[in-house]
């Protein structure tokens, strides 16, 4: 009977460290200095990451803003007991309008449907909401253009039950330090609001992890984090410039375990397709993954792994369930031996923008790939 209950866990596994997810939301709170808020993006499960464990971490070390895309996300993290202000980005269903009452969240507006359902809702239980204004000054995504700003304000403050509590953009292209695009969005931001006139007192955020990060006259009263509290810079770049104390720290790594060790002869194809022959004796080491796991067939005969600190390249196609890591070079490997996909061993580091350039994306996709993809196990040495 007791060996039935034994968890059994599978030998791919993401592992999201809660000790760099502290230092990095504690650095980036300090970069942005007391007078500005940080939001945590939470969306997309916290980008792979896990949304209701990392939010219960981020408040336990002080952070009391969570932005999230869609309304079923917000409900969640209420239920699971997250307090604080939970921003739903991306819109909702009218007939939704009521759970933002029900339960204490703040509602992202772009639509005439949409304050009209809050402003019904707020009045029918007898309570007041504010609601932030989406601007698209160059973005060319959600929202309202600089022109219909001014009457669209002029109906939120006709409606009763809600007012303007505060106007958000978006920046497409922060995380190129040198863009024009830039500096031009944000000063279309700022005419914006002050067409609003001296009586709008409300809270201003444009800064995404490029703006927080590169950016620092654009953080107004509140920043955006996302990509950045996972321990990925914007651009890509590693933090090398910075002192060790304030880099940041990955948060996610991924492992496996070696499933069989082969050695095969000059001349043998490898994987579906035979993309990859042999042109010496080489030893293979397969390992049980695939792109069922996120390891997309992008990274045929491109990606690389590491193994006892070293690193081994993969070689031929990947399947759905596995894929080959030639070994020749690197002796003892054996089966059952850990390998690390995205992470450090030893003094070796494979990182997510390293995998997001063999795959021909961004560190952001990577994430969300591996950590939707398979199960996550919580390091936490602190509380």
């Amino acid at each position: 009977m007791a060996s039935e209950q034994t968890q059994v866990v599978s030998r791919n596994q993401v592992r999201i460290d809660c000790r760099a997810l502290r230092h990095n939301f504690r650095r980036i709170t300090a970069a942005v200095g007391p007078g500005v808020t940080v939001m945590a993006m939470v969306k997309g499960d916290a980008y792979g990451h896990g949304m209701t464990e990392l939010a219960a971490v981020l408040a336990d070390c002080g952070c009391r803003t969570f932005g999230v895309a869609e309304l079923v996300e917000a409900v969640t993290l209420r239920r699971a007991g997250i307090g604080g202000d939970i921003f739903v980005l991306l819109g909702f269903v009218p007939d939704q309008a009521e759970q933002f009452l029900l339960h204490d969240l703040t509602p992202v507006v772009f639509l005439e449907q949409d304050i009209q359902a809050l402003s019904q809702a707020a009045v029918r239980h007898g309570r007041k909401i504010g609601v932030h204004l989406k601007l698209d000054c160059g973005m060319g995504r959600l929202g309202l253009l600089p022109a219909e700003v001014p009457a669209f304000r002029q109906r939120i403050d006709a409606l009763p039950g809600i007012f303007l509590a505060g106007v958000m953009a978006h920046l497409p292209e922060a995380d190129q330090r040198q863009a024009a695009s830039t500096p031009r969005i944000f000063s279309c931001f700022q005419q914006t609001i002050d067409r609003l006139g001296a009586g709008f007192t409300g809270i201003r955020h444009i800064a995404n992890s490029g703006a927080t990060m590169y950016f620092q006259d654009m953080h107004c009263e509140m920043v955006r984090a996302g990509i950045s509290l996972y321990g990925c810079y914007p651009d890509g770049g590693t933090g090398d410039d910075l002192e060790a104390g304030a880099r940041l720290q990955p948060v996610m790594s991924f492992v496996t375990r070696v499933a069989q060790v082969r050695d095969l002869p000059a001349g043998s194809g490898i994987s579906y397709g035979h993309t990859y022959v042999t042109t010496r004796p080489t030893r293979i080491a397969v390992l049980p993954l695939g792109y069922e796991d996120g390891y997309l067939r992008d990274l045929s005969n491109r990606g690389e792994v590491l193994i006892h600190g070293r690193r081994a390249p993969i070689r031929g196609r990947i399947c759905m369930n596995l894929c080959m890591a030639d070994v020749t070079e690197i002796p003892g490997v054996e089966v059952g031996d850990e390998v690390v996909l995205l992470g450090r061993q030893k003094e070796a580091e494979i990182t997510a923008d390293e995998i997001a350039g063999w795959m021909g994306t961004i560190s952001y996709e990577v994430l969300c790939l591996f950590g939707n993809n398979n199960s996550r196990f919580y390091i936490d040495g602190e509380r």
